[in-house]
Order: C-alpha cells, then sequence, then structure tokens
C-alpha cells in the first residue's frame, strides 16, 4: 500500500548531525551535516511568520544552526520539501483550515525545483505568495 504524504511527514526518522561524506552541493566534506527529519522540517516551516519569506537555502542553514551542525543535506533537506508541501495539500483537501497547515509557500516559490515536482502544481504556490505579499 502506498502511503499518505501525511503518514510519511509523520514517519518516525532517523535524524541526526554527521560528517558529510563528501563534497556536493555547497557541502564540504567532514562539516557537520544535520540530516532532518521531515517532521523538523515542517516544525521549522510552521515556526515562520506571516508574510516572511525564507528562500531553501537559508532555510538549510537556519535548520543546521538550531540543531548544532554547520550544514543541512541538501537531499534530505528537498525530499522534506515536498513531503511537507504535499502533506499540507492532503489537509486541505480533507478540510483544514489553511492557518491550520504547514506555510511551505514562505520557502516555495514558482521557480525552486522542488515546486515543480507537488501534485498540485505551482499556480496554488504563487496565490498563497501573492495573497502574504511575498515576491512571486
Amino acid at each position: 500500500m502506498v502511503k499518505s504524504w501525511n503518514d510519511r511527514l509523520n514517519t518516525p526518522g532517523t535524524n541526526g548531525i554527521k560528517p558529510s561524506p563528501r563534497s556536493f552541493a555547497d557541502v564540504v566534506e567532514g562539516q557537520t551535516m544535520l540530516v532532518p527529519t521531515a517532521r523538523q522540517v515542517d516544525d521549522f516551516i510552521r515556526a515562520i511568520p506571516v508574510g516572511v519569506e525564507m528562500d531553501v537555502r537559508a532555510l538549510r542553514t537556519a535548520l543546521a544552526i538550531e540543531h548544532g551542525a554547520e550544514v543541512t543535506c541538501p537531499v534530505t533537506i528537498g525530499y522534506h520539501l515536498r513531503t511537507v508541501a504535499e502533506a499540507a495539500n492532503e489537509d486541505l483537501e480533507h478540510g483544514m483550515a489553511l492557518s491550520d497547515v504547514a506555510p511551505f509557500w514562505r520557502v516555495l516559490d514558482e521557480r525552486t525545483p522542488t515546486t515543480k515536482k507537488l501534485s498540485f502544481g505551482a499556480t496554488f504556490v504563487a496565490a498563497q505568495r501573492r495573497r502574504e505579499g511575498l515576491k512571486p
């Protein structure tokens, strides 16, 4: 059976901090790297205030600092951003109020690669960003 996005969001993961095994993206081999759980990413995004945007790189930096690491794994964050967005969309489809879902549109915009992968497309993201006065 295929797990729902909310099941994926709430699956206990093994997060942790470990030395980066190699250099990739903006990560240098040996840096202390946070490998967050989807729930940690969701919790962090929920703390971003209305009208405030944060790009993925800034999110990765802030998340790393919050957990005592130098960097956050760019691969893991990509997976988890999609999980957070898709789980929020599931909640909205089940009648949850917009104010009660993780405001992923404060991190994702129309140009973010993750946005292009969302099952519900970029239109919703763009509309929410406009509603909050964020850059398109």
